[in-house]
This record gives C-alpha cells, structure tokens and sequence, in this order.
C-alpha cells in the first residue's frame, strides 16, 4: 500500500448544516453506493438519528476515488456529530485524521459550533478545507457569508469551495481539495506497530468491533495484539475495512490505514477509547496519551421500572459505552426505586438519547431522576467532596462553603435579538463578558453563567428568542462560591429521593411551587388524600393536596336513623386515617420525566 495516496479527514459544522448529506453525496460520486438505490443520511445507521435529523455517533467508511490525476486514492471519511453535547465525538475522530472539512450554511453564515469545532482541528493541527454549503437556495446572501468566513476564521476567499449537497454541485472540487491539501498519512512500515483505539461498536453477529488507526507498521490476521494502557493481550478473529458501507475482511493493514479487528473480547468495558496497540512479540516503546477523558456536565440516576431488569441494564450500559465513551456511570441505591445507576452525561440531550437509545436498542423500561450538576463542598474540617447527587450533601452545620461549577457561554444571535437574550440571560445568572460584531446582523456575546441554569431549558428558550437563528456554545470554566441548599418533596410526610434535587437557595422558592403544582397535575387522586409538600431542611416552601377517591358508603342506607349513616362515616374516616399511614402513594411514570423539564 503506498501511503501517499492515503487521506483520512473528518466532515466537522455546526448541527443542521448539512454534514450527512454532503457526505451521501461523496458515498454516490465515489461509488459506495449505486445512485438507484440511495438514502439519505446513509451514515446515520441509528433510526434516532435519523427521526431526529441529528448525528449522534461519528461514522466511518473507506471510499476509492479516480482523481483528476488518474490515480486511484483511498479516502477514509468520517461524519462527526454538530451538537455541543457530542463534541467528544469529533474530538476524538479529528483525532485519527490529517485534515477536515468544515461545512458552513449558505443561510445562516458561521454559527457557535462552527467557530468551536474549526478551533479543535486547529489543535489536532489539521489542514482545514471552508466549504459554503446549500447554495441552491434562493434566500442566501453568499459576499456576506464568505465575509464572514475571512473575518472570523481568518481564510482567504479563494480558499472557500462553494457547494450543494443536495443537487450535488461542487462535491468533484471538494474530493480534489482534499487529495491536493491535505497530507498524506506519516509513519514507517518497518517500525514496530503502533495503532490507536478511536472507536468501537457492538455489532450482535461480530461482537466488539475495534476500530484503529495504525501510525507504524502493520496488522496482519496472525499478529497477537496487546492494549498498552490496560494491558490484556488478544487473537485476531477478523481484520478488515469498512468498504463501500459493508465490514470487508482484508489480510493486512499498513501504517497510514483506518480499520477494524474483532476478537474473542468477552466483556464491553475491557476496552479504552484512545488506547495505544502493539505487537505483543515487537512492542512499540512510546503510546499515545489517550483522549483527555471528558467530564461529564449533568447527572441523574436511571433505575429500571422492573427491579429484575437490573442485570439486563448494567450490560446494556456496558455495550452503550462501547460506542459512546463520554458516558459514566456507576451503580447506586434508592429507597424509592431500589438498583439503579448514577450517571454522567456532557449535556441533557446527550441525557435524552442514552435514555432512548437503552429503551429503544435493548428493550428496557425506566426512570430518571431529576438532573443534578457535580458540586463542590468544603467541609468545616477543610475536606473536599464533589456532590453530583442530593443524598451525598452533607449536614448544613457540617459545611464550610459551597461552590457550583460556572461556564463560558458563547452566543451567536442576530442583532435584533440582543436585548431579550441578554435580560433571559441575566435572569439565569448570567454575568456579561464580551460581544463581538460579525457582520451588520450577527454578533457573538460571551456571558459567564451557573451551569445548572442552562442545561433543563435554555437553547430552547435562546431559539425561541432569536426566532431560530441563535446558537450556542459552552465550556467549563471555574468553581464559584454559591448558597447551596437541598429541596425535598415529601408525599405524605414521607420524602420521595427521586425528586430530590440541589439549587441555589434564591431559587428554591420559585422551584418548590412550580414542583408541587406540576405533581399535583401528575400524580392521580388514590383511595386516601395526598399531601404534597416542597422543603428545605425542615423549612415547608410549598404544599397541596389531592383529595381522595369519594366512596358512597351510605348508598345502601335507605330512611332510618341519621346514627347508621353516622357510624358508617366514621368507619369510613378511620379507614382512610390508617390508608394515609400506610398505604403506598402511587406515582405514574410520566410525572418523573415531566418534572425533568420544569
């Protein structure tokens, strides 16, 4: 294999620009596909992936292209994710390439996502190739967009490639840039192997599949593999590429290759994301540092409505982490619900598709507490806990300071926009930092802002705002000092764990109301009356009541004395004392996700 007729890239944008159908159109023009029976989003493998018009999980296919110079290239594509909450997966994708495709919309110019991913394959030292996509449309404004692209991302206009992957226009000139721009892949065949882990699958006929980039040397089907950072040694069961959308076995791969192996690996969570692999008999002597593991944002506890699907759950988690390393999750007990896991998302759609993704790929019923942000106690002992679920929160005597996790929160918006998004943002804590001009209608404003108060609602409620057009972007910035406070819902007197949750104690008030207004929707009359009350500590914010189920017990009662039905009342009063004391408070399924998004 002659390495200089290798490209490995990535196809990187903001959500909703248009990455999948560019990259159907490459699929078509290479090849991989017959035009007569095309899709759409053919990457896209996921049904919710393709229900939602999102990308979920980077995809990766090797293609064969005839360029202009007659010669025959292989391209190794990946289609990376756009949304904030899967910028693990490009990260980790740019990872395994020497350059990217960047794909801005002809309509909507350069947007948050767009600016943060170009940033991170600056810092992977890639060739970057600006593509202006659907420039079919009829309301485009192309000289502003392109202004755009040299004022903030510094190209010149020369440099952009104009496109259309809906029609198919400019896709041959994309091809040709990338051969032309982007290097070939560096390293030596003579070297001992050195590969890195950038991605995994759980295929149910195949197992694990591993896929690998290798940097030196080569696979070969007889080598015996060895995981440098976790140190287990396996036999290569099949070797191959991921031709044509097909898994194809091959005898070899050379350095420069992107591939895939299987073998007889036996448990999901053996394997590490970012793992270096050699040859056990001629071992590499330095690894690669790994993928700077990603800290999770937002946490909740998933428990199964069935407590004998605990088993079918933790390995179902387990194949899931296989394809999406940025989830954690470690097992814990509710009074309410019993064995469960608390888990750790990067944001609450990243929350929203494990959930569907564990419901939908394996069957399974459940619950999900409400989110919680990780944190920060320092004790009056001067010990340090992170905090990311309310039972772990100490006493109140017991604690020094409190801290909850800030972040830097980037804005693209039209101008028109400004002084809504800026009051909403404010009302969420929101402290200004900065704004930008980007043209004559957008402008980039930088706001630092308590990470609890944008992951339930805000992109919705920013969209609503900017009609649309605004974008966001966010990263982690610092702990900062806050009153933390634990509210409590009691049904009863009795409190229920899984509407438990941590907040800043000026919002306590206004979250207690909102709380048991909404469970009073939710929760349906019983056979005894429900007390609903919202508390901190022994402090009552918040109460209602939901009046019991009526039972005419008097109806057989026809004429006589009033005392019959008197004593039969009273029966009855006794009766429902002892339902309130013991009886069980029957809560729907429904009431926990919907107060998931108060």
């Amino acid at each position: 294999m002659d390495k200089s007729l290798i490209r490995n890239f990535s196809i990187i944008a903001h959500i909703d620009h248009g990455k999948s159908t560019l990259a159907d159109r490459i699929l078509e023009l290479t090849g991989a596909i017959d035009k007569r029976h095309k899709g759409t989003q053919l990457l896209d493998d996921m049904d919710l992936e393709r229900e939602r018009g999102i990308t979920i999980k980077a995809s990766m296919v090797r293609l064969l292209y005839r360029a202009h110079d007659a010669k025959d290239y292989i391209l190794n594509l990946i289609d990376t994710p756009g949304h904030v909450d899967f910028t693990y997966e490009v990260s980790k994708s740019l990872a395994a390439c020497e350059g990217a495709v960047l794909v801005i919309d002809a309509s909507q110019g350069i947007e948050a996502q767009t600016v943060a991913n170009y940033y991170l394959a600056l810092e992977n030292n890639l060739e970057v190739i600006p593509v202006i996509n659907k420039i079919d449309l009829v309301s485009i404004d192309l000289p502003k967009v392109k202004k755009q692209i040299t004022s903030v991302l510094g190209f010149k206009e020369e440099d952009i490639i104009l496109a259309s992957a809906k029609d198919g226009s400019g896709i041959e000139d994309i091809l040709e840039r990338i051969i032309k721009i982007i290097p070939a892949p560096q390293g030596e065949e003579n070297h001992p192997l050195k590969a890195l882990v950038f991605d995994c699958r759980f295929d149910p006929y195949k197992g694990v599949v591993v896929f690998v980039r290798i940097t030196d040397g080569n696979i070969t089907a007889q080598t015996q593999l060895k995981m440098m950072h976790s140190g287990e040694v396996y036999k290569i069961e099949e070797l191959g590429v991921f031709q044509n959308l097909k898994y194809s076995a091959v005898d070899s791969l050379t350095c420069g290759e992107v591939g895939y192996f299987t073998a007889n690996i036996r448990e999901a969570r053996e394997i590490i994301i970012g793992d270096t692999i050699t040859d056990v008999k001629n071992p590499c002597l330095d690894v690669f540092p790994g993928y700077r593991q990603p800290k999770p944002l937002v946490f909740c506890g998933i428990y199964p409505v069935n407590p004998g699907d605990f088993p079918e759950l933790r390995d179902a988690m387990d194949k899931l982490k296989l394809s999406d390393a940025s989830f954690v999750f470690e097992p814990e007990n509710s009074q309410s619900f019993g064995s469960g896991f608390r888990c750790g998302f990067l944001g609450l759609l990243h929350m929203e598709i494990v959930q569907e993704r564990l419901e939908r790929e394996y069957n399974l019923n459940l619950i999900l507490t409400v989110p919680n942000v990780v944190y920060r106690v320092i004790k009056n002992s001067g010990e340090t806990l992170d905090v990311d679920t309310p039972a772990r929160l100490p006493a109140e005597q017991e604690i020094r300071e409190a801290q909850e996790p800030y972040v830097s929160l980037l804005m693209i918006i039209p101008v028109e926009s400004i002084e809504a998004v800026c009051d909403f943002t404010k009302s969420r804590r929101g402290v200004f930092q900065s704004n930008e001009y980007l043209s004559e209608d957008r402008v980039k404003l930088t706001f630092s802002v308590p990470l609890s108060e944008i992951i339930v609602d805000f992109y919705d409620r920013m969209k609503s705002l900017t009609k649309g057009y605004g974008s966001l972007d966010y990263e982690f910035k610092d702990y900062l000092s806050t009153k933390l406070v634990k509210l409590d819902i009691l049904l009863n007197g009795q409190a229920c764990d899984a509407f438990s949750s941590l907040m800043c104690k000026d919002k306590a008030y206004s979250r207690a109301h909102a709380l048991v207004n909404k469970l009073k929707e939710l929760i349906p009359r019983q056979l005894f009356e429900v007390s609903i009350q919202a508390a901190v500590g022994s402090q009552i914010l918040a109460a209602q009541k939901i009046r019991s189920v009526g039972k005419h017990v008097t109806a057989k009662c026809y004429g006589g004395d009033i005392t019959r039905k008197r004593k039969l009342w009273e029966e009855q009063k006794k009766g429902k004392k002892r339902l309130k004391q013991f009886g069980k408070v029957e809560i729907p399924q429904e009431a926990f996700l919907e107060v998931l998004k108060i």
